[in-house]
């Protein structure tokens, strides 16, 4: 081989990486750490935001996702686990990561809505026919009924299952001395001593009661509920909506510290910002979750019946006073160490 032939292929080579390279970095990957009952949600939103920032852009982009317990997901980002942006489920697993000093305390003036692109609701799955004749809450503590819902400690969807008793039973007891607190608490105790397991994210208690055939009811988000009724069949189960629900924001921010170090910030804040796009709206409403969009929600109204519901703040005055609950040795611990006995 001539010296000319020699440093024509070196250079053909070093030409080839070098393209290679570029490429690669043409090319963001972007990790959004979610809760278990969003997957098929993202999945559609994923491909669809790449095809618009492709669009805009020129820059190729993918995403991929984590699913879990929303409060075993954000310990996770704590951890360590690379998630450029959060989606969650409930705003304290966000404020985690701010003590965490992973993201800034004003995530949610970031984005509209107090960041959180839609919200959801808690409602009943129940075998078809209903044949415990399940209509509302106070049906869920009666005896001979098992509740299967995931563990309020480690999952949102459970937290807000806990939260939507406790504030429902308030409301029937608001005339009491305390304003129904004892009540709220024996009432929840009741229920929470209907749960035979308590699984550790929304998908797995669905898979306890749909496919472990486990449980008269499941309490789940109203997505969920209805993805459930679509995919196993009409002829299996209902869906009971009870009369009054707790209001389920699903807040969402970008991960600082790690969309700083990998370079992902321009990035990461489109991906949210389409999640409040009319596109992404309309996705989120496809998914059965309430979109924030008044247009679209009013395109979709036949999928979400009219419900009375109340929030964190109105029923509790907001999450820091929820979290006596959930600590260790909180209410919640007590009242399963008493469900037990």
């Amino acid at each position: 081989m001539s010296a000319r032939q020699y440093w024509g292929r070196a250079l053909a080579a070093a030409l080839f990486v070098l393209g290679a390279s570029m490429g690669a970095r043409a090319q963001t990957s972007l990790l959004n750490v979610s809760y278990d009952v969003s997957r098929e949600l993202y999945k559609d939103i994923n491909p669809a935001f790449a095809a618009r920032w492709k669009a805009e852009s020129g820059e190729e982009v993918s995403v991929r996702q984590s699913h879990g317990g929303s409060s075993k997901q954000a310990l996770a980002v704590a951890a360590g686990l690379e998630a450029d942006v959060v989606t969650m489920n409930q705003a304290p697993d966000i404020d985690l990561l701010v003590e965490r000093g992973a993201l800034a305390a004003d995530w949610r003036r970031r984005f509209p809505h107090g960041a959180s692109p839609y919200t959801t609701i808690s409602v009943f799955l129940v075998r078809k026919g209903n044949p415990k004749g399940i209509k509302d809450w106070d049906d869920l503590a009666r005896a001979g009924v098992r509740v299967i819902v995931p563990n309020p400690k480690v999952s949102g969807n459970g937290r807000y299952t806990y939260l939507a008793a406790w504030g429902y039973a308030l409301g029937k007891n608001a005339q009491e001395k305390d304003g129904g607190a004892a009540a709220a608490r024996e009432f929840v105790r009741g229920l929470f001593a209907n749960v035979p397991v308590l699984d550790g994210g929304g998908r797995g208690a669905t898979t306890t009661f749909t496919q472990r055939d486990t449980g008269d009811a499941l309490v789940t988000f109203e997505n969920e509920a209805i993805l459930i009724a679509r995919e196993l069949g009409g002829d299996r189960f209902d869906i009971v909506y009870p009369s009054v629900s707790i209001e389920a924001s699903a807040p969402v921010a970008v991960v600082d510290k790690v969309a700083a170090r990998r370079g992902t910030q321009r990035q990461a804040r489109a991906y949210l910002d389409f999640l409040f796009a009319p596109e992404g709206q309309e996705i989120i409403a496809r998914h059965s979750f309430r979109p924030r969009d008044e247009g679209v929600l009013a395109r979709n109204a036949s999928r979400f019946p009219a419900i009375r519901t109340f929030t964190v703040e109105q029923a509790f005055g907001g999450w820091d006073k929820v979290r006596e609950h959930f600590a260790d040795g909180g209410i919640y611990d007590q009242i399963v160490s008493a469900a037990k006995r």
